[in-house]
């Protein structure tokens, strides 16, 4: 069998015999490619491909998107597990059978059909697979946070994706990498320390959003001589921070959230919430991707 996430940024490949995973490997990441999802794909697979075709491929993620392997429809909230695997595609890549899994689509609002449309490629099985290995997770009214390129704030009741929002914190912290933010200031890490980090993180609490405040990451450089670590870590810690404050303003943050991702990141979402006084579960994001790809297979 061989598994795959195939997200914006990142292609995750496991391969994996009789339940246990013998190898993984990484791949670009639908955005970032200059040829066909097709040919990146057999790429990817290449090296376990040439000791025997695989018995079967099953992928969440990108690769249902449009104009990528095949465009798959979202399911549409509110979702179950069960309702989610149903939407599935099934097809044949070079021989192989390949499943391709659905999105989630919901409408934030008052009415399902003047609601504002969002989407999610890939968290969905990260989702799931969570409600698999956590038990707890499928029961009452949870919230899983899943940051990244695009940050997802997820409500769960009694199992079921009911509605959800996107950030793009990600995705705007790595444009602004190339800003004219960070280029006043001296490359050194001496300043990197956690307090610029907690000065985004407290200046999003005050103000709310982070278009007022994030020209201080230039001005910090050139008038108290901060570097350019500084800068980015103030930066981030806004654009986290502001996150957190839309969804304050929004509605009353939880007590307690799940939060699903890498251990960098994830860890760097943590200290936000702590912040903003919320206890965050943090849960392995590959475990859960892992898990949902092969609760999906079980009925293939």
């Amino acid at each position: 069998m061989i598994y795959g996430d195939w997200g914006t940024t990142r292609l995750r490949l496991w391969r994996v015999d009789h339940g246990v995973v013998t190898d993984t490997r990484e791949g670009l990441g639908i955005g970032q490619l200059d040829g066909l999802p097709a040919d990146a794909l057999r790429a990817g697979i290449a090296p376990w491909a040439k000791a025997g075709a695989p018995a079967r491929i099953v992928l969440c993620g990108m690769a249902g998107a449009r104009n990528s392997l095949h465009e798959v429809p979202y399911a549409e909230c509110p979702v179950d597990s069960a309702g989610w695997r149903q939407a599935a595609t099934d097809l044949v890549f070079d021989g192989t059978e390949l499943r391709i899994m659905a999105g989630v689509a919901c409408r934030v609002g008052t009415a399902r059909d003047d609601g504002r449309p969002d989407v999610m490629r890939g968290e969905e099985t990260q989702i799931f697979g969570a409600v698999h290995l956590h038990r707890g997770l499928g029961r009452g009214r949870q919230i899983v946070v899943l940051p990244g390129t695009h940050s997802k704030w997820t409500t769960l009741d009694d199992g079921r994706i009911t509605a959800f929002r996107t950030f793009l914190t990600g995705e705007l912290y790595t444009l602004l990498q190339g800003s004219s933010l960070l280029a006043a200031g001296r490359e050194s890490e001496s300043d990197a320390a956690d307090d610029a980090f907690a000065a985004g993180l407290a200046r999003a609490a005050e103000d709310g959003g982070p278009l007022g405040s994030l020209f201080e990451a230039r001005a910090a450089q050139l008038r108290d001589g901060r570097s350019a670590a500084w800068a980015r870590e103030f930066i981030s810690g806004l654009l986290l921070g502001s996150e957190l404050a839309e969804m304050r303003r929004a509605a009353d943050l939880p007590s307690r959230v799940s939060v699903i991702g890498g251990a960098d990141l994830a860890a760097r979402y943590a200290r936000a919430f702590a912040y903003f006084g919320v206890e965050a579960d943090l849960l392995d994001g590959d475990a859960c991707a892992l898990a949902g790809l092969e609760l999906n297979d079980a009925d293939g």
